[in-house]
């Protein structure tokens, strides 16, 4: 609702869903909400649209999330294929798993990320259960996994260290807390 009250004075295409783009922006606060609705009007009126598109918002999104697209990083090919696989491996493992479905894939680099998998939470969620942590420790090694299958163990990166952050603070939450 908070987020229809933003959008009320944008031109909006009808292919808009609120629904869509509010699932996507879990805790996001009314000034990110208005953050988000402002980007995505400036990002039409750049590309001479009239109205704003769920193209732009899914890009104000990002940005918003994640930061800007870092177009001056020159990354070469074979980090370039390293990403694509490292994030395909976090998606092929989180469409396996029972998790929240997958939504966005990019190899763009944003902010201090190369790449990002992304996944769009069907509903509201207050808890999780121990299926569904696990199925985050597994998407979250599933970039790792997909390095060393492709590219043996000698040749991973370390692109996974945020990965591995994360998935060990879930983890000690698991044992400390839950």
């Amino acid at each position: 609702q908070i987020l229809k009250v933003h959008m009320k004075n944008v031109p909006l295409a009808p292919d808009i869903d609120a629904k869509v783009i509010a699932r996507g922006t879990p805790g996001f606060s009314g000034a990110d909400l208005a953050n988000l609705v402002n980007e995505a009007a400036l990002l039409a009126a750049r590309r001479n649209k009239r109205v704003v598109t769920q193209a732009e918002f899914e890009y104000a999104k990002d940005k918003v999330m994640m930061g800007a697209e870092r177009k001056s990083l020159v990354m070469s090919e074979e980090e370039r294929r390293n990403t694509a696989y490292h994030e395909a491996g976090h998606a092929i493992v989180g469409l396996s798993v029972p998790y929240d479905p997958l939504h966005k894939v990019t190899i763009i680099p944003r902010g201090r990320a190369l790449g990002v998998t992304m996944y769009l939470p069907e509903g509201d969620r207050y808890s999780i259960t121990r299926e569904g942590l696990h199925s985050r420790l597994c998407s979250l090694y599933g970039g790792r996994v997909a390095e060393e299958l492709i590219f043996g163990a000698d040749k991973v990166t370390t692109g996974a260290s945020n990965d591995i952050e994360r998935a060990t603070a879930l983890a000690r939450s698991m044992v400390t807390k839950w």
